[in-house]
This record gives structure tokens, C-alpha cells and sequence, in this order.
């Protein structure tokens, strides 16, 4: 008990987190979008749910609801305010793609291609400068040397953002943008346009140089599309000075070959200064990403300042990184996104695991309506609630009084520490899993009581039983529980696996309801082994109850006068008849 208060005062939180019901949160309305303007597929909308709701577990959200209202809407719910960042998240359609570079500039519109850049470094403008300058290319000397890491692979520049900052100079970053979690600006100046060679589409040509990436949303028509060719498409930094926008070759490898997705911890031993995602691929995508990686490092070992030498990793339309192949092929199957540690942090790097790890939404949402929502109960049904808990354990205790008398107070007390144990379970769950009081909760919070009352009656009336036989106190508490003991388990054993499976099969709140019954029916087998018992043995050492005191409830002699009442009843019930 002191362990687990201490654990939640080291965690900040004394309070347990209300639901929806009960505090309110945010409710926003996604409306899909399809490229034919009718109503999308149910399955697929039932896929997006599924998706969408998987998401919301993955950040540690409970308590949130994901409905299909309608042909092409979603409503999600979540409990809490300041939940941005989950609506965020789940409304991002996650399509990742792998794309090779065929041109890059600075994300300005322009009237022509620009010519080729010096190979030779220069410095790199302050920050507040607007117009990169012109003659910057990734310097050698910023190479990422491999390295194993933790999971005995290698790190390779194939995977790391661009860091064209010569040898010796800092590279500042800007400030991730505290309103989109999927945005870790870089702050690096972007080269001027290359030649166009290889790009076969005047159209997209054309695009790329009338495209502006400092306003708007800045996905370029047509970026998303895993079917064109070629596409425009600008920088994911929405802070930094320095934005660029790219010309991208044909998709090489989907987001669907991606296998796992997990967010990695800095590694100093390895030269990993940053949070990252650690992307495994499938047989297909592994074969691909070594195809794209060596033609982009055949380009690197031709022109070191190639920009076909870069491979973008594209999330929805938008360029993540396109960091430079320097280090040969990778044909491992797996590989790592990072960024600058000052923005590409534990949070960025755990939201793009999320997004990546429970798959791409069929449809592309856009956001109708996000409100914040008061509790649809209120105090009044939250107090309401609490007096019948209390009406309930107050029941409790005065049977257990008026019945087993001093035995009772054991009893009490154990309801006392089994209620403790419970409250602070409830905030260190909140804190730690984001699990959320509801009502359903607080109901099967409520009937637990009675449950954990059972295990004390059995307990109980297996020591009376010994006494009744003639038994001295000490040794009928060691030989009672044993014989409780194996009641006491089968019960809260059935009483779990029926929680269990309602949790499982059930959704919302009487998942909730079987979430709660279970945990206090693991509490409830807690408290009897290491209080309720040890309790009984230490006071049975003592007079009053080891001398069978009659207020104590264990007097031998008015248990064997009620034994004897009783058999006198049942002789004079069988004689009648």
C-alpha cells in the first residue's frame, strides 16, 4: 500500500482522471474524402474505425469512443481537455512512402530552373534569414559513420535527416510547433534548384516551380498519390525559416511493407544524439528498400551532391527527411528516422511509431467540427453514484458487526485497505495508462464490494466451524484457511474470467464495468492473503479474542449453544414430519 502511494505521489497525480460522462473532453467530427465525391465503402469506414480506435489504445487514451455516424463520418470522442494532440494523431492518414529525389529547392515559387549548386560548403544563414544561401550541399564531414546498435544493425546515413551544416558549425533548429505533433522542423537551409534530368513530366516540372511551401497546408496536389510518377511535394517543418520542396520519382516502397514501427531512446555509445523510429520491413519491402537505396547511392558515388543521392521518406504528402545514402545499400530489412534532437524528441518519435505501427487509413479525413463537450452527467449523477457506494459499505459493515461482532472489525478494516488499494490503483493507472474513471467503473467498483466481502464471510465461517468442533483458536486459524483458502480462489477465479471475457468481448462501458470487477477482484485476493489472514493469526494471540471474549465473536461457548439450537430445530423439524 505505502509502495504503491509512494508511486503515485512520485508520479504528481492524487486524484483519479474522470471520463467523458463525467468531465467532459473533446469531440471531433472526421468526413471522408473520396476521389469520386460519392460515399466511401462500408468496409472500408469500418476498417478506418478499427484503425482510428487501435490509435487511441496505442497513446494510452481509455475511456474513447469511435462511432461511424452516418455514411462518411467518425465521431471521436475523447475524455479530458487539451486533447489535441490524440485528435490530431488519429485523424492522420499515415501513408507512408518512400520516393527517390530528382530535384530540390527552396519551397518558394519560382520562375525557372535554377542552376546546379557549388559542391563547395558555405555558411549557413542565422536564423530569421528568409532566402537560403545559394551555393549550400551537404558537406561530407557531416557523415554518419555505421555503427551497431543496440539491435545488431547499423546506422546508416540512408536514414537520418540531411545535416548540411560544414564541420565545425552548430546547426540551430527551431522549436517544434506545439500544435501538430508530426512536425519536426530541421531549420537546415535548402539548396537552390537542380537540373531536372530523369523528370519526364513537364507537368509536374511546371508544379514544382510555381509551388509554395510557406503557406497553407503545403500538400501539393497530388502528392499522396502512390500512382503518379512523379510528384511535387514540400517539407514537413512548419516552424523553421527554411522550407523546401521537392520533385519525387516513383513510389519505391509502401508504408504497407512496413512490418513493426517502435519509438527508440537516444544511444550516446552509438553517436544516436536523438530520439528515433526503428521501421522493420517485410520480405517485399526489405527487397525494395535495398533497390531504392542502391540506386541512390550509386548516384551519391557518381555526384556526392546529386539529388538523386537522397531517398524521402513521405508521410501523407509531406516530406519527413531526405537524408542522403552515403553508406552503401541497406538490404537488412530494417532501418531508422531520425531527426535533431531538439525536435525530434520521445514525443515525435512515439506519435510516428503509432501512426506508422496500427496501418494507413483507407480514407482521407478532414476535420468538420471539433468542439470541447461538458460531462454529459454531471455532479449530480457522480454524487448520486458515490451515496448508494456508500449506502452499500455501510450495509456492509453493520451486517459484518452485528453478525460476527469483534470479527467484524477485521473485516472493516480489511474493506478499508482493499478500498486504499483500489483508489490508488485508479490514479496510477490514470497517470500511467490514461485510464479514466466513468460511471460504469464506479458501478463495478460498487459491486466489488460484495465480492470482497464473500472472501471474508468464507474465511470467517470456516474458523467458526472449527471452533464449534472443539478446537483451541490458534491452531482452527491455520486449518480454516486452509480450507478457505481454495474456496476463496475458485470464486474470485470464476468472478475474473467472466471479466475477462466481458472486457474483451464487450465495448464502452460495460467494458469498463468488467475492466473495474476485475482489477478489485485482483485486489480482493491481495488483501485476504497478506492482511485480512495475518491479521486474524496476530489477533488471535491476543486475549480478548484468544480467550473467546463474547463480544469478540469467536466464544466457543455461544457457538456450540447455536450449534446445538440449530440441531435442536432440525430434530424437531424432522419428528413433526
Amino acid at each position: 500500500m505505502l509502495v504503491l502511494a509512494g508511486v503515485a505521489v512520485w508520479q504528481g497525480q492524487t486524484t483519479p482522471k474522470l471520463g467523458l460522462d463525467l468531465a467532459g473532453g473533446t469531440t471531433v467530427t472526421l468526413t471522408a474524402k473520396t476521389t469520386s465525391g460519392k460515399n466511401p465503402p462500408t468496409e472500408q469506414m469500418d476498417q478506418a474505425v478499427k484503425i482510428m480506435t487501435r490509435r487511441v489504445n496505442g497513446l494510452g487514451v481509455s475511456d474513447a469512443e469511435v462511432t461511424k455516424q452516418g455514411s462518411n463520418n467518425i465521431v471521436v470522442n475523447v475524455p479530458g481537455e487539451g486533447q489535441s494532440r490524440v485528435v490530431s494523431l488519429i485523424g492522420t492518414t499515415a501513408k507512408l512512402q518512400f520516393r527517390q529525389v530528382f530535384a530540390i529547392a527552396d519551397g518558394k515559387p519560382s520562375t525557372g530552373p535554377a542552376p546546379a549548386p557549388s559542391a563547395s560548403p558555405s555558411g549557413k544563414p542565422k536564423k530569421g534569414d528568409k532566402s537560403p544561401s545559394p551555393s549550400v550541399s551537404p558537406s561530407t564531414s557531416a557523415k554518419p559513420s555505421p555503427s551497431a546498435t543496440a539491435r545488431g544493425r547499423a546506422l546508416s546515413g540512408a536514414l537520418t535527416a540531411p545535416t548540411p551544416t560544414p564541420s565545425g558549425a552548430p546547426s540551430p533548429s527551431a522549436p517544434a510547433s506545439p500544435s501538430s505533433p508530426l512536425v519536426p522542423p530541421s531549420g537546415a537551409p535548402v539548396p537552390p534548384a537542380q537540373d531536372y534530368a530523369g523528370v519526364t513530366d513537364p507537368a509536374v516540372i511546371k508544379q514544382f516551380e510555381a509551388l509554395n511551401c510557406y503557406r497553407g497546408d503545403r500538400r501539393a496536389p497530388g502528392s499522396n498519390d502512390p500512382n503518379r510518377k512523379f510528384v511535387a511535394a514540400c517539407d514537413q517543418d512548419e516552424e523553421s525559416d527554411q522550407v523546401a520542396k521537392y520533385i519525387l520519382g516513383p513510389v519505391r516502397v509502401l508504408g504497407e511493407n512496413v512490418d513493426e514501427a517502435n519509438a527508440m531512446p537516444p544511444d550516446a555509445q552509438q553517436g544516436q544524439a536523438s530520439w528515433s523510429v526503428a521501421l522493420d520491413f517485410d520480405g517485399k519491402g526489405a527487397r525494395q528498400f535495398g533497390e531504392v537505396t542502391t540506386d541512390a547511392y550509386g548516384a551519391y558515388q557518381q555526384d556526392p551532391s546529386s539529388p538523386r543521392a537522397q531517398v524521402a521518406i513521405v508521410l501523407d504528402g509531406r516530406v519527413v527527411s531526405a537524408p542522403s545514402i552515403r553508406e552503401g545499400a541497406i538490404t537488412g530489412g530494417t532501418a531508422s528516422i531520425d531527426g535533431p534532437p531538439d525536435s525530434f524528441d520521445q514525443r515525435y518519435a512515439t506519435d510516428l511509431a503509432n501512426v506508422l505501427k496500427y496501418g494507413a487509413l483507407p480514407l482521407e479525413f478532414t476535420q468538420s467540427s471539433i468542439d470541447e463537450v461538458s460531462s454529459t452527467l454531471g455532479s449530480d449523477q457522480l454524487t448520486g453514484g458515490l451515496i448508494a457506494g456508500a449506502i452499500g459499505l455501510g450495509l456492509v459493515v453493520l451486517y459484518c458487526m452485528f453478525y460476527y461482532r469483534g470479527l467484524g472489525l477485521v473485516a472493516v478494516a480489511s474493506l478499508i485497505v482493499a478500498s486504499a488499494i483500489t483508489y490508488v490503483s485508479v490514479v496510477i493507472l490514470g497517470e500511467g495508462m490514461g485510464f479514466r474513471l466513468s460511471l460504469p467503473h464506479i458501478i463495478g467498483l460498487i459491486v466489488s464490494i460484495g465480492i470482497t466481502a464473500d472472501s471474508f464471510i468464507v474465511y470467517f465461517e470456516r474458523l467458526r466451524d472449527e471452533l464449534r468442533a472443539g478446537r483451541r483458536l490458534r491452531p482452527s486459524v491455520e486449518s480454516a484457511w486452509k480450507r478457505a483458502r481454495r474456496t476463496i480462489l475458485v470464486a474470485d477465479a470464476v468472478t475474473f474470467l467472466a471479466a475477462l471475457v466481458l472486457y474483451f468481448l464487450a465495448v464502452g462501458g460495460v467494458a469498463g464495468f468488467a475492466f473495474a470487477m476485475g482489477l478489485t477482484t485482483l485486489i480482493d485476493i491481495v488483501v485476504v492473503f497478506f492482511f485480512t489472514k495475518p491479521l486474524v493469526a496476530l489477533l488471535s494471540r491476543t486475549n480478548f479474542y484468544g480467550r473467546g471474549h463474547p463480544l469478540s465473536g469467536l466464544d466457543p461457548r455461544k457457538l456450540h449453544r447455536a450449534t446445538q439450537r440449530s440441531s435442536a430445530a432440525t430434530a424437531g423439524t424432522s419428528q413433526e414430519a
